[in-house]
């Protein structure tokens, strides 16, 4: 028997300016970074040629609305959710074939409170009102983290641990989880299921879904509440002192076996009859909430509190709980859980609109592009003399070394499409249209300064299977001449991202606004952008249906909706053909659009007319940018990755955009560290940018050494340029063993209070003099 179950800154408004190049420039933010959270994307790439920036109007597409509205009662919603359904159960169940893919997901300095905290960095989130989740939280006068299960506190200025709270047994100490604070209310977001509440092993069996504890900081860390939910954790906002959580469900029902002879017509046929039969129960989502005391309490999301577009599958739910941390004190109350029968893939939020986005194709297999292969060489290779340095186009910048000198590093890479080859890459920034292509080394006077550094890295997660592995594609049913073709068989659902917009103003339970789509797939929540009554969407199209999947037909637009009812306002498209989207950034009327296969042009989009949003400026270089974070005065600093000329990856590159000429982007500066890789890359909560000193922490693994090492890169990026300050390391621990394979706990997040540096690793915190790096404390995580 089978169960199928659930599988920012402060910017200038300047849209009412002239059309000058001033109205398109980024005023400075105090935008400042700390954490993660992993969130991934699909390859859709393919082609080379890349469009103008003059080009890039595409033809109209209808992109609809689609109306949300309540059933009329439980009878409603179980006849329109089993009809759903029915259509798209397949011979195994619900839902298309189980692939796993893994998907990828401005920090501001808090302004000083009435009390005397110091001046402090704040989790990098994308818009600010709306915090996001994070393992590492604090208000200046105390850090707070979360670490294999094990909640702290420690006083930043003594740097002393005045409270520890273990909130899942030592066997459970996987389980990822992140932090929400408000005041003296902590929410520990435990995101994966099978969690045990640690000392509860006898009385509560491992819950299936996500588990959400609150934790009353006011004195000696205390539980004062718990809510767990049926189905996936997706993401969560907190506006205010109120989370909203948002989690995706599957129907509860049971498939059994009708044995092994059975044609794939008839196991549908059969699917069909036990979905039929289903009850409301199978789709409605259970939840459970605790006390203080741990009493629990059961509950399930009414029929009347269900809502549905008018077109859906039935099978998935996404449901939104709201708690308020500042009503805490009791525990948690009623979860106030509202439902739509819909999918979801990735969350945004601002301070007043949450939006939750799909994307229908999501979960099918998608097809691999072929492995880059450089030439080989005509001669069997030997071992080269070094080349001289490279002097820096920077003054006081450290030389660029040539091929053949060894540059110690070490790295977590982003995606990548083959290993990485031993010569450091060329460099290049063309700030024009008409950019030559890239050589293989520029002359001094030809190239933006280059800083190569030590480093260490974790992978970045993949977008899509290995040349080795390749992808799955969809089943479908050969037919015998002569026989009956089976009665379905499964296509590939349109290229499009549905969003649902909630209002989040108030207190209590979100209210429904409205939906829409847009044609294509979004890389993750910077692809969305609200401002000045618009939602503003970049999203990659590609046909993946057809022989030719993939290979050059991709192509990258921003939408323009209104967000009062989604409905289309203005396009602007053409961006990388034959690419994909890497990054996106939009800052008040501007956007930018780093595409990429085997160079990296960054668009710059000018939105200030929602009707007609228009493409403005480009720059081709070589690698990938993929986080883009504004630095304020028209910069815009990147972390991705340096790529050769034929797109494979080298290591980790953090580049200085100057920007304050829409039509004329240039690389003024960049750093790179030859085979490394960042979680910064993937994860934006990993980046910190401190703008009262220019000091930028990224995160850093490096594989080139004898094991991998990890570490925190500190730069200082000024008006013109990036350089390197130092670098933090945690100590490693002790054991016996080869030292090659000994463990490093890679440094992941970064938090500035006062003067000092505070960095996060696995193993504990280090405080550090923010100027000079100077160690002033360890705290380890015992």
């Amino acid at each position: 028997m089978r169960t199928s179950t659930g599988t920012a800154g402060a910017v200038s408004r300047a849209a009412s300016r002239p059309a000058s190049r001033a109205a398109l420039t980024p005023t400075r933010t105090t935008l400042t970074s700390t954490f993660a959270a992993a969130l991934a994307v699909a390859l859709l790439a393919s082609g080379c040629e890349q469009a103008g920036p003059g080009a890039s109007r595409t033809a109209p597409v209808d992109l609809g609305r689609i109306r949300l509205v309540s059933y009329d009662g439980c009878d409603d919603m179980l006849a329109g959710l089993r009809a759903a359904a029915a259509r798209n159960v397949g011979p195994w169940g619900l839902g298309p074939p189980q692939i796993m893919y893994m998907e990828a997901r401005a920090d501001t300095a808090a302004p000083r409170a009435k009390t005397a905290a110091p001046e402090h960095s704040t989790t990098n989130v994308h818009e600010a009102g709306a915090d996001e989740p994070d393992l590492v939280k604090t208000d200046g006068k105390r850090v707070i983290v979360v670490n294999r299960g094990v909640l702290r506190v420690v006083d930043a200025a003594t740097r002393k641990v005045t409270g520890t709270l273990k909130l899942v047994d030592g066997d459970q100490n996987w389980a990822p989880a992140d932090l929400l604070v408000s005041g003296d209310r902590a929410l520990v977001l435990f995101s994966g299921g099978g969690g045990i509440p640690f000392g509860a092993i006898a009385k509560r069996a491992p819950s299936s879904g996500p588990r959400y504890v609150l934790v009353d900081l006011a004195g000696k860390p205390t539980v004062t509440g718990t809510l767990t939910a049926s189905g996936s954790h997706l993401d969560a906002r907190m506006t205010g002192s109120t989370v909203r959580i948002v989690v995706r469900s599957q129907p509860e029902i049971a498939f059994p076996d009708p044995g092994p002879d059975l044609t794939d017509a008839e196991r549908i046929r059969h699917n069909r009859d036990v979905v039929a039969k289903a009850p409301a129960g199978a789709w409605l989502p259970a939840f459970e909430t605790t006390d203080a005391a741990g009493r629990a309490t059961k509950g399930t999301v009414g029929c009347e509190r269900v809502s549905h577009p008018d077109e859906y599958t039935g099978t998935s739910m996404l449901t939104v709980y709201s708690v308020d941390l500042a009503a805490g004190a009791k525990g948690i109350a009623a979860p106030d859980p509202i439902s739509v029968a819909a999918d979801g893939d990735t969350v945004y939020g601002t301070a007043s609109s949450l939006y939750v986005t799909s994307n229908p194709r999501m979960l099918w297999p998608r097809p691999v592009e072929p492995p880059v292969e450089d030439a080989p060489s005509a001669t069997p290779a030997t071992p080269a003399a070094p080349v001289p340095p490279v002097e820096s186009t920077t003054p006081g910048k450290p030389a660029v070394p040539g091929p053949g000198t060894a540059t110690p590093a070490n790295t977590a890479q982003a995606p990548r499409d083959e290993p990485t080859p031993s010569e450091p890459p060329a460099v290049t920034a063309e700030p024009t249209d008409t950019a030559q292509a890239p050589r293989d080394e520029p002359t001094p006077s030809e190239r933006p300064a280059v800083t190569a550094e030590p480093t260490d890295t974790a992978q970045a997660p993949r977008d899509e299977p290995t040349p080795s592995e390749p992808a799955p594609v969809p089943p479908t049913t050969e037919t015998a001449p002569g026989t009956a073709a089976p009665e379905t068989t499964p296509v590939l659902p349109p290229e499009e991202t549905e969003i649902h917009r909630f209002d989040i103003g108030a207190p209590g339970a979100p209210r429904y606004v409205a939906s829409g789509k847009v044609p294509g797939r979004l890389l993750n929540q910077y692809s969305l952008s609200e401002f000045e009554g618009h939602l503003r969407v970049a999203t990659t199209s590609a046909d993946l249906s057809g022989p030719a999947a993939g290979e050059s037909d991709s192509s990258s637009a921003v939408y323009v909706l209104d967000a009062r009812t989604l409905g289309k306002v203005g396009e602007v498209g053409g961006l990388g053909r034959g690419e994909r989207i890497y990054s996106v950034r939009f800052i008040g009327p501007v956007g930018y659009v780093v595409t990429f296969r085997q160079v990296d042009p960054l668009y710059t989009l000018d939105l200030r007319d929602p009707k007609a949003p228009r493409a403005t400026g480009e720059l081709k270089i070589t690698g990938y940018s993929a986080y883009l974070h504004p630095a304020g005065d028209g910069r815009l600093i990147g972390i991705g990755q340096e790529a050769s000329e034929r797109g494979r990856t080298l290591g980790t590159q953090v580049s200085l955009f100057d920007v304050s000429d829409p039509a004329a982007p240039r690389l003024l500066s960049r750093m790179f560290a030859k085979d490394s890789g960042s979680e910064a890359e993937w994860d934006p909560h990993a980046f910190l940018y401190w703008p009262a000193t220019g000091a930028a922490v990224v995160p850093l693994n490096s594989w080139s050494g004898e094991r991998p090492t990890g570490g925190a890169l500190v730069l200082r990026i000024d008006d013109s340029s990036v350089t390197r300050t130092g670098t933090v390391t945690h100590p490693r621990p002790g054991g016996r063993g080869d030292a090659r394979f000994a463990y490093d706990p890679g440094i992941r997040r970064s938090v500035v209070i006062g003067d000092d540096l505070w960095t996060v690793s696995d193993l504990g915190l280090k405080v550090s003099a923010l100027n000079g790096l100077a160690d002033r404390g360890w705290i380890p995580f015992d």
